[in-house]
């Protein structure tokens, strides 16, 4: 073909390739588009293609040069016909590389740069030594060609579904044995690329160098070239840590689109009430800043954009509160941020000073949507997206403390301009603030400041002294305030004249089915924090008012026992004998009359023959003696520490044997429940003397043969018999608290059986058995716990702690299965708590005896092996997708930063009276993971574990 022939081609081409682009008439473009694949198949476009490229400048339009280098590829990847002869495939090489270099920068497009690389690739393939060859004339080439070349190379090594058919699968592992060969030299090559300096003058910006790097890195990890890597050099590859560290530069470039985000979608969306569009802003909000919490710290525009955006959807209102609870962990991230920034430093003041208005205006948010309702009939109407969000509020909450300050934030919750007037007063805003005074009690006690609290003296005024009108849920403040006052108690008791109407409070509060948990603990604080006040006379008179309140039956068993144990200590410490001794005999007495009343019945049948009167009468006995038991196992405690002599226990004992010895002799012992009320009665008063040892087992013994315990087998019948099953659990745990341990190491056999009807019992429906159950079962683990604690460096011979730990280490797989199981379900969220504080004592203690002689029977293995086992053992419609495999590492971590919580309050001058198992920010942690588990499992079919 002469010169003037290939002028005319070139100048047909030029006009096909205008038509098919630009021609209107589809006939234009279908004459063009044939004409094109005719030229294609034609000798003559090896030439035409290859001049094209190497025309003079001004080279020619860009959709021709293009099209040429389109043309070459598929001529070189058409299996007929074949590559030009020997010496023209050396040439064809030469043009593409050097269009390469002439089209590797602007203004030519990014595209034809891609063309004609990927010709080379195809070329490579084809030819004798193609890899090798290309590879040596790469240093000829600029950066950014040498660059896409390396990055479409190893896409050559897979088959080409697109019609790159003219290569066998042998002749394609060849050419990928020759490029691995040349992998050092290419990540090399991206190494130094990577370490470039952002002034480097290449005209490609930094950002779009590093996109060009990670995407080449990308085709040559996909054809294996860190697959001769050791993992350990692998960790360590320089171009790894590059990929990460240009993983960061994302949330920086979606908070650059925050403001247009905020304007243009969120605002409208928040006017028009869209939902659906608000909790997928909130949700994309929410990512990029946990992403980048540095750069939100900040503080820039774009910044307070999000977190101005952010505080829109906390602040949205709706009928669930999924979308401000959604933005939970993003404000988490921040204030942890911005907390752990060295509190020495001027940027910490800097940054926490720019963003405390972000946070008071934040918890103005959260305390409005956190506040309860009524409905119009006033009954109580306390949605449960709302309780779930007040439980998952808790962390929020202490961070923003921490943020603010406690003085700042005490002064916010308390800013409400309320009018005093009872009839006047927004019980719901109250309510909501003393919610939140309380979520951060353990914060604002160890701060130094001194805090004016006559505020909450004024309410607590107010509520003993009448009720109130408040309708339906808002009886919840009752719940509140006595939060607030268990947890304050050293400061408000501190004045003697706030004794009487913080008693009167306890009391109005413990009658009130929502509150009378709170109530009671709040009454048992106050009676250890100021008992020299509480023994003025009108205060003990409330104190035996509460008691003889108790006879109703409308109380928790677990209530009834906290106030009996609160009035019992306040009691124990009065100074003067006699009142002590008499008080005493008339606490026992309010529980006493219960029982004597079903005695009564033998001289009565006509309440026999009335069962609905009968049972509640012997439930009403039951009571009696466990509240008569608590009262006992709270003065051993007391003699133990001189409060109380020995004859006052004798009086006691005068007192309660003659009515014992009558109830032994009724026909009403052949009801199990009262056999092992009065069984755990007798063992909490004398089971500590090891003369009654061989009793005390022989009673469990007794006990544990009777037919209806024996069946206590499943999680059915324990929902059929759900006071045995409190009654059996109850005895137990008194057992085990009280026996010597002579009679312990004597019944472990018992005892073993008792935890595995234990840990049956905790998947019952039924909430009492289940947390009776699960009472028992962290009664067995404190006691185990206390042996360890006591005895580290050795294993005594014959200790209970042998018999328990080893009891444990038999039954632990079958305890954590069980607990899981109870987590399942629609009656779960009622087993959290108890669940959780299970799962630290046990973290607790398997952490615990990994550094100690107890390691051979009990180690932090042996709760990693149960929790696997006990995953991998749940039928898979139990767990989402993926679930198993995350479930066990994340509950790991979080188990061993509460244990490590639970253990730090066990040692040292940490130790309480009352541990509270989830105040350790490791043990808050893990109580959410386990709601969240147990909230996310709810509709799961109603489990029973095999």
């Amino acid at each position: 073909m002469d010169a003037a022939e290939a002028s005319e081609l070139q100048a047909r081409l030029a006009a096909a390739v205008y038509a098919l682009n630009h021609d209107a008439s589809p006939s234009a473009r279908l004459a063009a588009n044939q004409w094109l694949l005719a030229l294609q198949r034609s000798p003559q476009a090896w030439a035409v293609a290859t001049s094209l490229l190497a025309a003079p400048d001004p080279p020619p339009p860009a959709d021709l040069l293009f099209f040429a280098t389109q043309m070459l590829r598929r001529k070189i990847q058409s299996p007929s016909p074949a590559l030009p002869g020997l010496g023209l495939a050396p040439q064809l090489l030469d043009a593409l590389l050097l269009a390469a270099r002439r089209f590797c920068a602007a203004p030519a497009p990014r595209q034809l740069l891609t063309q004609i690389c990927l010709a080379l690739a195809a070329l490579a393939l084809r030819a004798e030594g193609g890899v090798d060859g290309l590879f040596a004339r790469m240093p000829h080439l600029p950066p950014p060609a040498v660059l896409e070349l390396l990055t479409v190379l190893p896409e050559e090594a897979a088959q080409d579904q697109g019609g790159d058919t003219g290569v066998d699968a042998a002749a394609r592992c060849r050419f990928t044995r020759e490029l691995l060969a040349h992998a050092p030299a290419v990540l090399e090559f991206l190494h130094g690329q990577s370490e470039k300096a952002p002034t480097d003058d290449d005209g490609v910006p930094l950002h779009e160098r590093n996109r060009r790097i990670l995407r080449c890195l990308l085709s040559w990890v996909r054809v294996g070239c860190f697959s001769e890597t050791p993992a350990a050099a692998l960790a360590t590859h320089p171009l790894l840590t590059f990929a990460f560290n240009s993983l960061q530069e994302l949330p920086e470039a979606f908070l650059s689109k925050t403001p247009y985000i905020r304007e243009v979608l969120l605002l409208p969306a928040l006017a028009n009430r869209s939902e659906k569009i608000i909790a997928g802003l909130a949700c994309l909000m929410c990512e990029v800043g946990q992403a980048a919490p540095a750069l939100v710290a900040e503080g820039g525009s774009q910044a307070l954009a999000l977190t101005d955006g952010l505080l829109r959807c906390v602040d949205f209102t709706s009928e669930d509160w999924e979308i401000a609870e959604s933005t939970f962990q993003f404000w988490c991230s921040l204030a942890h941020f911005i907390l752990g920034i060295d509190v020495k430093t001027a940027k910490r003041n800097v940054v926490q000073e720019l963003f405390v208005p972000v946070f008071s205006s934040l918890l103005d948010a959260l305390l409005f949507r956190a506040q309860i309702d009524t409905d119009s009939d006033g009954a109580p109407c306390i949605p449960e997206g709302l309780t779930q969000f007040r439980m998952n509020l808790e962390e929020l909450l202490v961070d923003i403390c921490l943020l603010l300050g406690a003085p700042a934030y005490i002064n916010k919750l308390f800013s409400g301009g309320w009018d005093f007037s009872s009839q006047t007063i927004p019980w719901k805003e109250v309510e909501v603030r003393m919610y939140a005074l309380s979520m951060v009690a353990d914060t604002i006690l160890q701060d130094e400041s001194s805090f004016d609290f006559s505020i909450i003296m004024h309410f607590v005024n107010i509520l003993s002294s009448r009720t109130p009108e408040l309708n339906g849920s808002l009886f919840l403040v009752y719940k509140s305030f006595g939060d607030v006052i268990g947890s304050y108690s050293k400061w408000l008791s501190s004045s003697q004249s706030n004794i009487k109407p913080l008693l009167l409070f306890c009391a109005s509060g413990i009658s009130k089915s929502i509150s009378s948990n709170a109530c009671s603990l709040a009454l048992r604080k106050l009676c250890e924090d100021a008992p020299s006040f509480i023994h003025e006379p009108q205060n003990l008179e409330i104190l035996f008012w509460i008691s003889e309140g108790m006879n109703k039956g409308n109380l928790q068993l677990e209530d009834e026992e906290e106030i009996i144990s609160a009035i019992t200590h306040a009691l124990s410490s009065v100074s003067e004998k006699e009142l002590k001794k008499s008080s005493l005999a008339r606490l026992l007495c309010s529980s006493y009359s219960a029982v004597e009343k079903i005695i009564d019945i033998d001289r009565d049948q006509s309440i026999r023959q009335n069962p609905a009167a009968y049972t509640q009468s012997l439930d009403l006995a039951v009571r009696g003696l466990y509240r008569m038991s608590a009262l006992f196992h709270h003065l051993a405690t007391s003699v133990t520490s001189g409060l109380v002599d020995d004859d006052i226990i004798i009086v006691l004992i005068g007192i309660l044997w003659p009515l014992l010895e009558k109830l032994f002799r009724s026909y009403h012992m052949e009801n199990v429940n009262l056999s092992a009320a009065v069984s755990a009665n007798v063992i909490e008063e004398f089971g500590h003397k090891e003369e009654y040892g061989a009793l005390c087992v022989r009673t469990f013994e007794t006990l544990s043969s009777a037919s209806s315990i024996s069946a206590l087998n499943s999680s059915y019948t324990c929902d059929q018999e759900p006071d045995l099953v409190e009654a059996y659990t109850y005895f137990t745990s008194m057992f085990i608290r009280c026996c010597p341990k002579e009679a312990i190491v004597a019944s472990s056999s018992l005892l073993e059986l008792s935890f595995q009807k234990a840990a049956i019992c905790s998947t019952a429906m039924h909430r009492g058995a289940a947390l009776a159950a699960m009472s028992y079962m962290s009664c067995f683990l404190e006691a185990v716990l206390a042996a360890v604690l006591e005895s580290p460096e050795c294993i005594p011979n014959g200790s209970p702690g042998v018999a328990l730990i080893q009891i444990l280490a038999r039954c632990g797989e079958g305890l954590l299965s069980n607990v899981l199981y109870a987590l399942l379900g629609v009656s779960a969220l009622s087993r959290v708590h108890k669940s959780a504080t299970i799962l630290q004592q046990l973290a607790a203690l398997c952490s615990f005896c990994e550094g100690t002689a107890w390691k051979a029977v009990l180690s932090w293995n042996s709760l990693c092996g149960w929790l696997q086992s006990t995953v991998k053992s749940l039928p898979s419609e139990y767990l989402k997708q993926g679930e198993a495999e995350i479930i066990v590492p994340l509950w790991l971590k979080v188990l061993q930063d509460a244990g490590s919580d639970y253990l730090y309050s066990r040692t040292g001058d940490n130790i309480r009276s009352h541990q509270g198992y989830m105040q350790g920010k490791g043990g808050r942690t893990l109580k959410r993971i386990i709601r969240d588990f147990a909230e996310s499992h709810r509709n799961v079919p109603i489990p029973s574990p095999s």
